[in-house]
């Protein structure tokens, strides 16, 4: 079963998680290289597991790659065997921040309200 991952977009058309990769692609190619391996592992659904990825609540999961500083990316899923990747972050900690979650929520919901189902 193949899921596709698709990026949220804000209403004026910008792409928070593709601008992230963009400059993750520019400033550590290596992690970038791991950051794209991992979102095509996850196309299949026998990865959506720990070590690759983990429930983080409110139906959210991430992406995590360990590397120079854990890079995650924050996805939910939505019929149709799709993944939609709302936000992205370098940290040196083990644990996501409160206001990294909130914003991942926020833009949940926006997806959500602009493309109902």
């Amino acid at each position: 079963m193949q899921f596709a991952v698709e990026f949220y977009e804000t209403a004026s058309g910008q792409c928070p998680v593709r601008d992230f990769l963009d400059d993750l692609k520019k400033s550590d190619p290596g992690d970038f290289a791991a950051i794209l391996a991992g979102m095509k592992k996850l196309q299949n659904r026998q990865y959506h597991r720990p070590q690759l990825s983990k429930p983080v609540g409110d139906e959210l999961f991430e992406l995590r790659h360990v590397g120079k500083l854990n890079i995650r990316v924050l996805y939910f899923f939505m019929k149709g065997q799709r993944m939609i990747a709302v936000h992205a972050i370098r940290n040196k900690g083990r644990e996501i921040q409160d206001r990294v979650l909130k914003t991942a929520q926020e833009r949940k919901q926006d997806w959500l309200m602009r493309h109902p189902q």
